[in-house]
């Protein structure tokens, strides 16, 4: 993996009822990351992660939010249910920038996140 990332942040849910939960990225790993994804950037500036969050580990993408010039973090039900967080929880993240060919879905892994 390219570059890899450790943050703490907040877990919101966007204001609907079938609404997705998002993390947003702090801005200095957004800028960080911004710049070192350049050459792994797909479709709407979009990038492909490997995440974890209390040891649950998952694949996924971030996506540019320009209302908080940042990125967001998609993060689905599986993984919520898996790390024991719900909204307003403030939780420890580690994103690792996906390259070609590399891949992981919903794995456990040992630590406590």
């Amino acid at each position: 993996m390219t570059s890899s990332y450790s943050f703490r942040a907040e877990l919101w849910h966007y204001p609907e009822e079938a609404g997705w939960h998002f993390i947003t990225l702090p801005v200095d790993v957004a800028d960080d990351l911004r710049e070192q994804a350049a050459a792994f950037r797909k479709g709407f500036g979009s990038v492909k992660v490997t995440a974890e969050i209390s040891g649950y580990t998952w694949q996924t993408s971030v996506f540019p939010d320009s209302k908080s010039r940042s990125y967001l973090l998609p993060v689905k039900k599986a993984a919520r249910d898996a790390a024991g967080i719900s909204v307003g929880d403030e939780v420890a993240v580690r994103l690792a920038i996906q390259g070609e060919g590399e891949a992981r879905t919903g794995a456990r892994t040992s630590g406590t996140g």
